[in-house]
């Protein structure tokens, strides 16, 4: 079981596309032999559904696995999905608004956007605000996106006119 904890947070139908490739099964007639349609595992390997537990229970068997490991690997990959629902923004509290003035900072999509971010703190915020973008983004992604710093404009979402 904890071998499984490498795949911690990947969806688990990655890792019985996996399995089933070490052990040169063809997903159709894998499917079959447990009585579930191609398509339904075609769409788990490719990770467009989740495996419930009837059928986890169903491939554990059948690939001779440990009894809830495909259903703990969901556990995890779901877990990791709902952390990202609720994922936290920075502190507001410690960035002026004016470090932003060319954007709305209530529609900065702290993730996509956070080389942009880390830059502008970085180019024209104090210490406390650079320390907030440490806690934030943590010090390994401040340091990685300072490195990849170029000449481009800010790409932040523009203020509306209105």
């Amino acid at each position: 079981m904890s071998s499984l904890l490498k795949y911690k947070g990947i969806h688990p139908g990655i890792i019985l596309e996996r399995e089933l490739e070490k052990r040169s099964l063809k997903k159709r007639p894998f499917a079959l032999s447990i009585g579930e349609s191609a398509q339904t595992i075609n769409n788990i390997t490719t990770g467009k559904r989740n495996i419930p537990v009837a059928l986890a229970l169903k491939i554990e068997r059948k690939l001779k696995l440990e009894e809830g490991s495909i259903v703990l690997l969901q556990s995890y990959y779901d877990i990791k999905i709902e952390k990202e629902k609720i994922k936290e923004s920075p502190k507001l509290s410690v960035l002026r608004r004016s470090l932003f003035w060319d954007t709305e900072i209530n529609h900065i999509d702290w993730d996509r956007q956070y080389k942009a971010v880390i830059n502008r703190i970085y180019e024209r915020g104090n210490d406390d605000e650079k320390n907030e973008a440490i806690r934030f983004y943590g010090k390994i992604k401040v340091e990685i996106a300072l490195k990849s710093k170029t000449t481009q404009p800010m790409k932040l979402q523009k203020k509306s006119s209105s």
